[in-house]
């Protein structure tokens, strides 16, 4: 619950090696806030982090949950391990996420159905138990960290591109049967974000930053946005893009 400033007081991130999400719990973050919850496959991949905060942010209890996004039948138990820990989780970032392999190599089969079981299955799985938990506790915000590469899927990497088309699409319908229950559910949209994780493709046009994809989240979050784009001008871009006629489509994306 937030306290009398308003100040959320427990925060959770979920696939807390990100680097998008490491910079979007650096935004929000402020004192008041009691707990950051910082759920990973690998506490050794977040020890930096977990010392980065308690060094920044002495007086907010840091915690570190393990957490897998193929093991969908732990998720509700996570959730209840975390609430029973520190409370009502008052927001909720979702940063997890795999690109796949190389072209060639993301459509063999097994590859694929990790890309798709991680990116969407994973996703479907905790945004459930999330959206469960906040549904009773009358309050919450979730933050979703989507893409523009499931706005339409491009030949360069279909798997990925169509697990996070049916992630986001997900989020889009839960977000408006969560309306009127006390919680909230921000779509982020990013376009090519420069990381570790894109580190070895070249960037796309309108390439945007953690830090730039954190400041946009947190005000989307401040003002109870359904869905934003970072940057804001790939909305406007999409919105021609989604409508071309394929064959000038795929010339495009050949390019991209």
């Amino acid at each position: 619950m937030e306290n009398g400033l308003g100040i959320p007081q427990t925060i959770a991130l979920f696939g807390a090696s990100s680097e998008i999400g490491q910079a979007v719990i650096r935004e929000i973050i402020q004192v008041g806030v009691a707990n950051v919850v910082l759920a990973v496959r690998s506490e050794s991949s977040v020890a930096q982090f977990k010392d980065e905060l308690n060094g920044t942010y002495p007086g907010v209890n840091i915690l570190v949950h393990q957490f897998d996004a193929l093991e969908f039948e732990s998720h509700d138990g996570l959730i209840a391990r975390i609430v029973t820990e520190v409370g009502d989780i008052d927001v909720a970032v979702i940063a997890f996420g795999v690109l796949g392999g190389e072209p060639c190599e993301s459509l063999l089969s097994t590859d694929a159905v990790q890309v798709a079981q991680v990116n969407y299955t994973g996703t479907v799985s905790l945004l459930g138990a999330l959206a469960t938990q906040m549904k009773r506790q009358s309050h919450g915000k979730i933050a979703y960290l989507s893409s523009v590469a499931g706005e339409r899927v491009r030949r360069s990497n279909p798997v990925y591109g169509s697990s996070k088309a049916g992630a986001d699409s997900f989020a889009q319908g839960l977000s408006d049967r969560l309306v009127g229950s006390g919680v909230s559910l921000l779509i982020v949209r990013p376009g090519f974000v420069a990381s570790k994780m894109t580190a070895h493709l070249k960037p796309a046009p309108f390439a945007t930053t953690p830090g730039a994809v954190a400041v946009a989240t947190a005000k989307g979050l401040a003002s109870g946005k359904r869905i934003i784009w970072v940057p804001g001008l790939l909305r406007f871009v999409f919105s021609i893009f989604r409508h071309l006629p394929l064959p000038i489509w795929r010339k495009l994306a050949e390019k991209g």
